[in-house]
């Protein structure tokens, strides 16, 4: 008896967080006392939400309460230590502080009677829940030592049968569902069944798979996200390098035609100031020779008067004679256009900016729209598919080798023995029967070449393919700057860094090109009553692309095919 008073005074002075007897004990608001460093570091850890509770009533403070050590209650204990209270002895426990008792969310101890404690494992073969207190026998009974125990749960009546009252451990493979030994002899019975924990392993496998498929499908979609956050951070790059550079490009245009318009002016004002200065010049002159006939008319009139006539016979002679006037005797003055073909001619640049202008904003627009990051349209299927993405195209005289004949409005080429009178040009092909498209081609395009003679090349090049020299790197299909098709009277063959690929097909007149810029699809297709394709090369176009026709024998001829 004398022990449980002295347990019972034990508890009466602990500190419910550290369960050791007080030390420097502080009584907070709600009248509980703990250790002044226990309650302290409590404290201490709800700084953050700003409101401090009781560790046991949960009452909440605000502020945080001003910690005074109680001096009475200390010299108590001291006094009581004096006589020989000290903390529990081994093997006797204080009693549990209010929070190591079970709440409504928390499991309880099965076994505990009165104010159930907090369970800390479940036993699923018993199935109960246990306190640190009452799961001691499984770990000290034998026959309870190889008992299945778990974090604590509330769903252990589902290991339960229904209708035997017996822990189900057995798997029933037939009818995919828990049993229990009686039900395996009943109406279970010649089904396949398997001790559940033997299921489990097997589930536990074919889970570490899905686990694994999971995970890297998390990993692939996490490359995924990056890349496309990637694929953001080069969209708005160059979305905000082409707004940039557009609004550069177009305020030097702006400042040219401003520097174009002030040039028009400083003209014109110069013109009509040296022509005004000339009529002035010329009116002065007609104006002294008025005066100088107007003398004379006077003289002659005077003389007219003389009654002397031999006077008159006298001074007639040299009053009578005229100089010579150094103008006509009369000044034309044509129609009143000055400075109108000025105006005239100002006009007419400005239609043909404006159509440019007009035809190449429309082609601007063309290229924003076709910016299609994600998820592209894949290749047609028909011709009509095909037809949604034609371009038209034409040759540029400027790159045309001497030898080729350019004609129906540029998209025809005829290689003759005689060379044309082109004006040099940089961008010329000096050697090979070669030309390439005005236009360049970017985003999804579409176009057709008919061909007649032996042979040609169906090409797409860069612009910085090579000129003017007999050499791979200015040849269609000798160099990494294009990609060729050769087709020949009875066969095809693709060439890249000038490496020929034979390709299978039907022979035909005209050749499709089917080209996504973006995607780094080339397809060239052999186009008749139907389509075939022919080669396709998938790769990455760092420039825009030209269309480009190269042919071979004198009298051969390929025209970009106007599509409807």
């Amino acid at each position: 008896m004398a022990q449980k008073g002295f347990q019972m005074d034990s508890y009466k002075f602990s500190c419910s967080i550290c369960l050791d007897l007080l030390k420097d004990p502080v009584t907070i608001p709600c009248g509980h006392s703990y250790c002044m460093d226990c309650i302290k570091t409590h404290f201490d850890k709800e700084d953050s939400k700003e409101v401090h509770s009781c560790p046991q009533c949960q009452k909440a403070f605000t502020p945080r309460p001003v910690l005074m050590k109680s001096t009475m209650l200390a010299d108590f204990l001291e006094e009581l230590k004096k006589t020989g209270l000290q903390a529990a002895p081994t093997g006797l426990q204080a009693a549990p502080a209010d929070h190591c008792y079970a709440g409504p969310e928390d499991v309880a101890c099965d076994v505990c009677t009165g104010r159930k404690l907090k369970a800390i494992k479940s036993c699923l073969d018993c199935p109960a829940s246990y306190c640190e207190k009452h799961l001691q026998p499984h770990y000290d009974a034998a026959p309870l030592k190889n008992h299945k125990l778990v974090a604590p749960s509330k769903k252990l009546q589902e290991n339960i049968c229904s209708r035997h009252d017996e822990v189900m451990k057995i798997f029933c493979r037939t009818d995919q569902q828990s049993i229990c030994y009686l039900c395996a002899t009943d109406e279970h019975k010649g089904h396949e069944t398997v001790p559940a924990a033997a299921e489990r392993t097997e589930k536990q496998k074919e889970l570490e798979v899905r686990r694994l498929n999971i995970q890297q499908r998390i990993q692939d979609r996490e490359k995924d996200v990056k890349l496309l956050q990637q694929e953001v951070e080069a969209i708005n790059g160059s979305a905000d390098k082409a707004v940039e550079d557009s609004e550069k490009i177009l305020t030097e245009l702006i400042r040219l035609i401003q520097k174009r318009s002030s040039d028009v002016k400083q003209q014109v004002r110069s013109q009509q100031e040296t022509e005004v200065s000339r009529v002035k010049e010329l009116q002065e002159k007609l104006e002294q020779e008025i005066a100088e006939l107007k003398r004379k008319d006077a003289e002659l009139e005077q003389l007219s008067h003389t009654e002397d006539h031999n006077q008159f016979l006298h001074n007639y002679p040299s009053l009578s004679a005229l100089s010579e006037s150094t103008h006509s005797s009369s000044i034309n003055i044509g129609p009143l256009r000055y400075f109108e073909d000025v105006t005239a001619a100002v006009s007419e640049t400005r239609d043909k900016l404006q159509d440019i202008l007009r035809e190449e904003w429309t082609n601007i627009l063309v290229r924003v729209a076709e910016v299609d990051v994600l998820l592209p349209p894949p290749e047609p299927k028909t011709r009509a598919g095909f037809l949604k993405y034609s371009h038209e195209i034409t040759l540029d005289p400027n790159t045309a080798n001497r030898k080729l004949l350019l004609s129906e409005g540029n998209r025809k080429a005829i290689l003759m023995k005689q060379k044309q009178s082109y004006s040099d040009h940089p961008d010329r092909f000096t050697f090979y029967n070669q030309v390439l498209s005005r236009e360049s081609l970017t985003g999804r395009c579409y176009w057709e070449v008919e061909w007649r003679g032996g042979g040609l090349c169906v090409s797409v090049a860069y612009k910085s393919i090579g000129r003017a020299w007999y050499s791979d790197e200015c040849v269609f299909g000798g160099n990494d700057k294009s990609w060729s098709l050769r087709c020949d009277t009875n066969s095809y063959t693709y060439y890249f860094k000038n490496l020929p690929n034979p390709v299978s097909g039907p022979r035909s007149s005209r050749v499709g090109v089917y080209l996504d810029h973006s995607a780094g699809i080339l397809s060239f297709y052999s186009v008749s009553e139907t389509m075939t394709l022919l080669h396709r090369v998938q790769t990455t176009f760092t420039q825009p692309l030209y269309a480009g026709l190269l042919l071979f024998e004198c009298g051969d001829s390929a025209e970009l095919v106007k599509l409807k």
